[in-house]
């Protein structure tokens, strides 16, 4: 349970988690209760459900490719640099 995508949630997806379900899965309301845009809490749902995605995959064995992956579905990377960033990594880990 110690690598549980729950116990790898920080505090504000934590929040925005329990406020979903509170909410019972309305994005909506979940919207007008942060005083956000709808687009916006879809944006951060989408997010947040990349970044399970990638904590639950099996396939990902690298902790740098779950790095980049988690990088990338927070927005903090665009494809771009994700591809440049792995054939580095493949480059380097190859040689």
């Amino acid at each position: 349970m110690e690598d549980s995508w729950l116990n790898r949630l920080d505090e504000e997806e934590a929040e925005f988690l329990k406020r979903f379900v509170l909410m019972s899965g309305s994005l909506k309301l979940l919207a007008k209760s942060y005083d956000i845009s709808y687009p916006t809490v879809r944006l951060r749902l989408d997010r947040l459900i990349e970044k399970i995605k990638v904590w639950e995959s099996q396939d990902i064995k690298s902790e740098f490719e779950r790095t980049l992956l988690i990088e990338f579905a927070e927005g903090r990377i665009n494809m771009a640099t994700l591809k440049n960033l792995r054939a580095a990594h493949l480059r380097d880990t190859k040689a």
